[in-house]
């Protein structure tokens, strides 16, 4: 092979896995978003009926649930636990707000 036939070839194995990439970037961020539609309609239930927006043994279950995913998968899970870290703290963020909107306007 020459070496313009290997970098033909190399550029175009890079361009199909980059691909498959931005595929899988896509799906992530619409599976984020199916997320983040479901939490908020926890953050409504939780304003309605004055429950605190946060609920460490819930987070402390699905830590463990998704580090045992994550080794199951052949990911680091400690990598694992801080994208769901990342991700509950804005859970909660979102249910604060919620919370306060609910309550209306403090007089």
């Amino acid at each position: 092979m020459t070496t313009s036939n290997t970098d033909a070839h190399v550029t175009a194995e890079l361009n199909r896995l980059r691909e498959s990439i931005d595929n899988i970037d896509a799906a992530v961020v619409h599976m984020l978003a199916e997320r983040f539609k479901a939490t908020q309609q926890v953050g409504h239930l939780k304003a309605e009926h004055h429950l605190p927006p946060a609920d460490p043994a819930r987070e402390a279950r699905q830590i463990t649930r998704l580090r045992q995913l994550a080794e199951n998968a052949r990911l680091d899970p400690a990598f694992a636990e801080k994208l769901l870290n990342f991700i509950v703290a804005e859970v909660i963020r979102h249910h604060e707000r919620i919370a306060e909107e609910s309550a209306g306007p403090q007089d």
